[in-house]
């Protein structure tokens, strides 16, 4: 079993956040401890991706998690999402960042725009990775 991570909160920051958020947080935390800490040095050294957990991340809604619901993303607010992030960067930095591109560089543009967002994502075939009525995963390539 993996070490749990257990922070130490000097300015009562947990305090601020909200149930949903602390929520968010935590369910990451956890995944981050058994799924990314105990591979990502053997990736390291290896050189590699760790790809496997890309299906993994999809499914938790790691991908445009602050995107809308009517695109089959988590709706999450900015808070959670940048907790999202800092749990996935404690894990790894890579990991971290192909999430965020992911979410920022790939999806975003696509459902940012309201007047394209049908015609750019049929052509595209981009979606939410964890949307369950379609979209293409980020595994799939």
């Amino acid at each position: 079993m993996a070490l749990r991570f257990h922070g130490v909160d000097f300015y009562d920051a947990d305090g601020l956040l909200t149930e949903e958020e602390r929520a968010v947080r935590d369910t990451v935390r956890a995944w981050v401890d058994d799924n990314v800490i105990p591979v990502i040095g053997e990736h390291y050294v290896a050189g590699k991706f760790p790809t496997h957990l890309v299906p993994q991340m999809a499914e938790l809604g790691l991908f445009g998690a602050n995107l809308p619901e009517e695109f089959g993303c988590a709706g999450l607010n900015n808070v959670a999402y940048g907790l999202i992030m800092q749990e996935l960067e404690r894990g790894d930095s890579g990991v971290r960042s192909f999430a965020s591109v992911q979410g920022a560089l790939v999806m975003y543009p696509i459902y940012g725009i309201p007047s394209t967002n049908s015609a750019a994502t049929s052509r595209s075939g981009a979606g939410c990775p964890s949307s369950r009525a379609g979209g293409a995963s980020a595994a799939s390539g």
